[in-house]
């Protein structure tokens, strides 16, 4: 099944200053998951980052900021 896009997906990258321990990562790559629109997340703890590949017309980058705060970690995406 070949997964199809109205725009071209767009990449971000969000600072998680919160991420304390090496299973934060986990918490934070579920939660951008769950985002309508994600197309891939990852975290890294070494440099407290996220980068999430979505797709602009169902989804955009204050969704993704909520997403994690509302797991518990603050971001915002790297300028």
């Amino acid at each position: 099944m070949t997964t199809v896009f109205a725009g071209e997906p767009k990449t971000v990258v969000l600072d998680v200053p919160g991420m304390t321990c090496k299973f934060c990562p986990i918490t934070v790559r579920k939660a951008l998951q769950k985002v309508p629109g994600v197309i891939e997340a990852k975290s890294d703890y070494a440099s407290k980052t996220a980068t999430v590949v979505y797709d602009p017309d169902k989804t955009e980058v204050s969704a993704l900021t909520d997403a994690t705060a509302n797991a518990g970690y603050e971001s915002h995406a790297r300028k």
